[in-house]
């Protein structure tokens, strides 16, 4: 298959499956590009995932950007990037239309609960798809491999940012850079 169409709908599928949002969708495009297809490397995804969160805008869509430039250039990123979007464009046009007609229905309401659950759940599982990818290197971790395989230095990068954040309370922007910096330090 083209490899421009086989882009387009494997992140079609990705994001007709995607609640909950960017950190959700993370696994999902893993166990595509990674697992399933091999077109990128574990690492190649984690630095794809950190540079997402650093541009503006909303994080599927810029992972299935850069995943696309990554296989396919310019154009790879344009299939990627609209694969994802068009299927959330169109079932978020259907079910405004839905909500608008049934807003008074307990059914609907409860739903919508069932709905924001699942999609906490995917997002614990984006987290833990981040912090196996970037301390460990792989997203599935044995027992014996647990202190084996550790990224001692990503571990104290994270541990150091993570108390900055909770006893200083720097902007974000701030503690990426200073984050980023301290990376570029350690692994260059």
């Amino acid at each position: 298959m083209n490899t421009l169409l086989s882009l387009f709908l494997t992140f079609f599928k990705i994001g007709l499956f995607s609640i909950g949002g960017g950190y959700a969708i993370i696994p999902l495009i893993y166990e595509q590009v990674v697992e399933r297809f091999g077109w990128i490397t574990s690492k190649m995804f984690t630095d794809i995932i950190t540079i997402s969160q650093m541009t503006p805008g909303p994080l599927a869509v810029n992972t299935s950007t850069f995943v696309g430039i990554q296989i396919a250039g310019i154009p790879g990123a344009l299939a990627a990037t609209l694969g994802c979007t068009c299927c959330g464009v169109v079932i978020a046009l259907l079910l405004h239309r839905f909500f608008q007609t049934h807003r008074e229905s307990t059914y609907v309401l409860d739903i919508l609960h069932g709905l924001k659950s699942a999609s906490l759940g995917l997002m614990f599982s984006a987290a833990a798809t981040l912090i196996l990818l970037a301390l460990w290197g792989t997203q599935t971790l044995s027992l014996s491999n647990l202190i084996s395989h550790l990224n001692g230095a990503g571990l104290l990068l994270f541990l150091a940012a993570f108390l900055v954040l909770r006893k200083r309370k720097p902007t974000p922007m701030l503690l990426l850079l200073a984050s980023g910096a301290a990376g570029f330090l350690l692994y260059a």
